[in-house]
């Protein structure tokens, strides 16, 4: 996903049908994450806009995600807008992740 306005992924994931939950998320790094859902004959699957830092940083919001997505856990606004207290990934020298602040 990206900052720029010309990006077309989130109007492409919307024409197809999917229920967008979120575009943006109050975390650092992964900002411009984006969470929808297709639904088609009784079948809920997940769609997931992730934001470029996912290639390079070692610690992002797909690390909050993830975990919940494999576990067929639907995600809602609200939980995603809660990641704003802890929502910043320190970058510690040496990573304790899940066992720190991140996400909490």
């Amino acid at each position: 996903m990206s900052v720029d306005p010309d990006d077309r992924t989130p109007g492409a994931i919307k024409d197809t049908g999917a229920r967008i939950v979120t575009y943006g998320a109050p975390v650092l790094p992964g900002a411009m994450l984006l969470v929808a859902y297709y639904e088609k004959e009784g079948r809920r699957v997940p769609i997931l806009g992730l934001p470029g830092c996912v290639m390079y940083a070692k610690r992002t919001v797909f690390d909050l995600i993830l975990p919940r997505v494999m576990a067929d856990d639907e995600i809602f606004e609200e939980e995603i807008a809660a990641y704003g207290e802890g929502g910043l990934c320190l970058n510690c020298k040496v990573c304790t992740f899940p066992n720190c602040g991140f996400g909490k």
